[in-house]
């Protein structure tokens, strides 16, 4: 596989939205450190929130979904669903269930998701989307943009190393949703 740089990944990014964003930059040496991240950021979800995934193939999503899930308390093994598209996990909690879609196989915007009644699920679940950039924003003005890229370096010492960005977009995130305190989550 061949690798991206770190800042050529970042220009394929969805630019921010100026006025309407806040962004947290952090760097997670591992994949134990990735899930853990996806755990903290599951506290400052609920019900109604979108977040989308981005990263090139091994970059970490499905990691970072898992650690969401766990966050969560929700029910089964997260896994990627490529060849399912979506997967649902109720909550085991009495929370939002987590519904986690790979959008990677499909190539149209909402129209080609609406099948799978995103918009349905939306309010009394955490949606996650993998792939999702371009492709199913409409489904809310509040959402999260996680941008996974590795770290560029020695392969031997930057292998598991990710930059990650979470990008809260709309006035749900911009409302002080707590993103400034995942910064030093994983340096305790």
């Amino acid at each position: 596989m061949e690798e991206v740089p770190l800042e050529a990944q970042r220009s394929q990014a969805p630019a921010p939205e100026a006025e309407d964003s806040t962004e947290t930059r952090i760097t997670v040496g591992s994949p134990d450190d990735m899930q853990e991240l996806g755990r903290r950021i599951a506290v400052l979800l609920r019900p109604g929130d979108l977040v989308l995934l981005t990263g090139e193939l091994g970059a970490g999503k499905t990691t970072l979904t898992r650690g969401l899930g766990e966050g969560l308390g929700v029910r089964g093994a997260v896994t990627s669903p490529t060849f399912v598209i979506a997967r649902v996990h109720p909550s085991l909690t009495g929370g939002p269930a987590l519904v986690h879609v790979d959008a990677y196989r499909l190539g149209g915007g909402l129209d080609e998701m609406e099948d799978l009644d995103l918009d349905v699920s939306l309010p009394e679940s955490v949606v996650v989307v993998e792939w999702g950039d371009g492709k199913v924003e409409e489904l809310s003005d509040d959402r999260l943009h996680v941008v996974i890229a590795r770290a560029v370096g020695h392969e031997e010492v930057l292998d598991d190393v990710r930059e990650v960005s979470v990008r809260g977009v709309g006035a749900r995130w911009t409302a002080g949703a707590g993103l400034d305190s995942l910064a030093g989550a994983l340096s305790e």
